[in-house]
């Protein structure tokens, strides 16, 4: 039971980050650009990269990789 709950965590949690990304970035146009990127763009990708590390790190520990 307890290998179900941390692999339906672990679902979850990726889930929610991706859900979260697809509505910031293309939902609300921060994901594409014409032209040169803005400030805006900038701090999107940045956050992308730095949540997603802190996601793999996560997902490390939990699983003890």
């Amino acid at each position: 039971m307890e290998f179900l709950l941390k692999i339906m965590n672990t679902v979850s949690i990726v889930l929610l980050w991706m859900i979260a990304n697809v509505y910031i970035g293309i939902y609300k146009g921060l994901a594409f650009f014409e032209g040169r990127p803005g400030m805006a763009n900038y701090i999107y990708y940045a956050c992308f990269i730095v949540t997603l590390l802190a996601l793999i790190i996560y997902l490390k520990r939990k699983w003890k990789l």
